[in-house]
């Protein structure tokens, strides 16, 4: 298994600024077919909207969506990891926060992010969410 988080992490990141529309938030998510996108101010990693937020916290509420932003939209605390930080450490704040998905900094800047399906594959490729997280999202 590997012993730090930079060698499981996903590298690849899509990101908005604060004010960007829910409805830019999730045609990012449908173009690049991923389901967070990690809200930043110039450098700084400021929260992450996840598909189920963009459910709970703007269309459930009503309104029009153009008008709501992707700061209404965010998760809560946002709690991060380094990627030189041991993935004991991704699993004990998933499990502590009930999150699934954390965002990796180093030295203040973005660089990653880990999910729970990045540990599971790591964890046991085999297992159920292992083998889920690894197979190619629906079309």
């Amino acid at each position: 298994m590997a012993q730090h988080i930079r060698d499981i992490m996903t590298s690849r990141l899509v990101t908005v600024e604060p004010q960007a529309s829910v409805t830019a938030v999730a045609q990012k998510m449908r173009d690049e077919d991923i389901g967070i996108v990690l809200v930043t101010e110039g450098d700084e990693v400021r929260g992450l909207v996840s598909d189920r937020d963009l459910v709970v916290r703007s269309l459930a509420e009503g309104g029009d969506q153009g008008e709501r932003t992707a700061a209404s939209a965010c998760s809560g605390d946002l709690f991060t990891v380094g990627p030189d930080d041991d993935v004991v450490q991704a699993v004990r704040l998933m499990r502590e926060h009930s999150v699934r998905r954390v965002p990796v900094v180093d030295h203040g800047h973005l660089v990653g992010i880990v999910s729970i399906g990045d540990l599971a594959i790591e964890g046991d490729p085999e297992s159920a969410l292992g083998d889920i997280s690894a197979a190619r999202p629906n079309e």
